[in-house]
């Protein structure tokens, strides 16, 4: 459920003239309601009562949970998975109405009636209907790339008279110049903007755009007649039509979108047939604009990028500037959990290897960025030297930990046990110099993941293996140290390599199975008189007192941490 205005004293910004110049992004002005229906209305959304104000702002994307509260951002638009018309949907408009959210969306079909259309009037939340066959998930990803497109009101950068970035806007233009619907895509076949009139192309194209992909049944025929060879290799625009399911499809004029020799994607548009010679002047000039805007974008990207690695660099060292980074990432006043990850195995010894597991890790680490941000907006996360690290607020630090395990182990099962992926979580803390404790237990939680089995558990909070993680730190000192085994366990060490006896490992299992001497004899496999024989000889060899608590551990101790006496499993 979402929750009522008291409830979010904790995610408030204080009020107060600001410290700093630099305005961070968020205060950016957001694209509005009426630019969401323009570039995605036709083919995702409808309005399904009278829309209070076209010009409001709109934010990020949040999922309706009756079973979870959680914060709304200002200007949210807010998918109501499993939302109808009815006692509930008003008791939900009133609660996003009143934290600030912009609109609700609910999957067609759906009636509204008179009172859910004043309580929605009343809150000034616009009520839009997703068409059948988009996914919320689409439509998530949609608002999210609406938001990083510059506003019109924002941009001071221009690209051929358009907003630097906006391929919707292009998308449109391009679409009245050939007279045609337009999709720009990328190397891969995402679909990164598309125009306006999809539903004068065929099914696969609004197939392509419900799935911002074009379909793989589509892309395997283009493959296999080799037309993307065609597309690359060609200055001038491509041609191809397909029969695909008994039906001719809509003929497709496809250009590259090139910078220099790097191909960066393509624009198709469905046309009734081959393309006038002013409109293929047109279509080639207009990939030219759209490499410009797509290197923008990528620029951007890589800027902010760096830009909040960064910030979250200088927040978890806990250098000069950390409560400003804090500051810069939103969540100075928040309590969060710090993550570290890192493949495990292997080693970076080779430098083709280094460079692919490099690779892999920022991969990763973009994923886990988009996995944290659709649980809470100021979540980031970023890859800092070989460990991805992460920030995730939390309501409470007695629910924090929970969260952040379950969180950790949904995002492990999304990626597959194939990715090597290990999760060491930190204590919940808050400030500068909390965050710096915290992402070493996160760095030590994560170290004890890396030294288990693959088959272990993946993921850890660093309050449950702190023992494990001050054990490995002992082997450290005394493998950096030269240190070696004493007293009666090196006496036992010295006497099974002169004489092939098993005296230490015949303790060991005596320590493990807590004096339970059936126990120790079953796991050796002997019988229970021969290992108590073995037990007084090596109490005799070892000169030893087995029933002093402070012998039984000093004992075991140097069996878990003198590196040549720990047991490898």
């Amino acid at each position: 459920m979402l929750r009522s205005p008291s409830e979010l004293d904790d995610h408030r910004t204080p009020v107060g003239p600001p410290r700093h110049s630099t305005p961070p992004a968020e205060a950016r002005p957001r694209p509005t309601i009426e630019r969401m229906l323009d570039d995605l209305g036709s083919t995702f959304l409808s309005p399904l009562v009278p829309l209070p104000d076209l010009s409001r702002r709109i934010g990020s994307a949040v999922v309706y949970d009756p079973l979870d509260s959680q914060a709304v951002p200002n200007g949210a638009v807010v998918l109501g998975v499993g939302l109808t018309d009815g006692p509930e949907l008003r008791t939900v408009l009133g609660l996003a109405g009143a934290q600030g959210a912009s609109a609700i969306v609910l999957r067609e079909p759906v009636l509204v009636d008179g009172a859910t259309a004043a309580v929605a009037r009343e809150q000034g939340v616009a009520l839009l209907g997703m068409t059948r066959g988009a996914s919320w998930t689409q439509l998530s990803t949609m608002v999210s790339a609406l938001l990083t497109e510059p506003d019109e009101s924002s941009a001071d950068v221009t690209i051929g008279g358009l907003p630097s970035g906006d391929l919707f806007a292009l998308a449109n233009a391009i679409s009245a110049l050939l007279d045609a619907p337009i999709t720009i895509e990328d190397r891969n076949s995402r679909v990164l903007a598309f125009s306006s009139r999809q539903g004068e192309a065929d099914a696969s194209r609004i197939e392509t755009i419900l799935e911002r992909q074009v379909p793989e049944k589509y892309s395997r025929l283009l493959t296999e007649a080799g037309f993307f060879k065609t597309l690359y290799s060609s200055e001038g625009p491509a041609y191809i039509s397909l029969t695909a399911d008994g039906h001719e499809l809509k003929t497709r004029a496809a250009v590259a979108v090139r910078a220099g020799d790097e191909i960066l994607g393509s624009i198709w548009a469905a046309v009734p047939g081959r393309l006038s010679e002013e409109r293929t002047t047109a279509l080639l000039h207009a990939a030219k604009v759209v490499a410009l805007h797509m290197l923008r974008i990528r620029a951007g990207a890589d800027v902010t990028r760096r830009m909040r690695a960064d910030l979250l660099s200088t927040a978890l060292e806990g250098r000069d500037g950390a409560a400003y980074a804090l500051e810069r990432l939103g969540i100075a006043d928040e309590h969060v959990a710090v993550f570290a990850a890192g493949i495990v195995g292997g080693d970076d010894d080779n430098l083709d290897e280094a460079s692919g597991r490099q690779a892999r890790r920022q991969h990763i680490a973009d994923a886990i960025t988009v996995h944290l941000a659709a649980v809470h907006p100021k979540a980031c996360a970023a890859l800092l030297g070989g460990t991805i690290y992460g920030l995730l607020p939390v309501r409470s630090r007695e629910q924090g930990e929970a969260h952040a395990a379950r969180l950790a182990n949904d995002f492990l099962a999304r990626v597959g046990r194939s990715a090597g992926l290990a999760i060491g979580i930190g204590r919940i803390t808050s400030g500068p110099r909390g965050l710096v404790v915290s992402r070493d237990g996160a760095e030590r939680a994560l170290r004890v993941l890396q030294q288990q089995q693959p088959s272990a558990a993946r993921v850890a909070l660093f309050s449950d293996v702190h023992v494990d993680s001050l054990l490995l730190e002992l082997r450290d000192r005394f493998a950096a140290g030269g240190e070696w085994a004493t007293g009666p366990v090196a006496r036992l060490l010295e006497h099974d390599r002169a004489n092939d006896s098993e005296f230490v490992e015949t303790l060991r299992v005596w320590l493990d199975s807590m004096g339970d001497v059936s126990t120790a004899a079953e796991r050796l496999h002997i019988h229970p008189n021969t290992f108590r024989y073995r037990l007084r000889r090596l109490a005799e060899v070892g000169d030893m007192d087995l029933t002093d608590p402070d012998v039984r551990f000093a004992a075991q101790l140097q069996l878990r941490i003198v590196p040549e006496l720990v047991r490898r499993s």
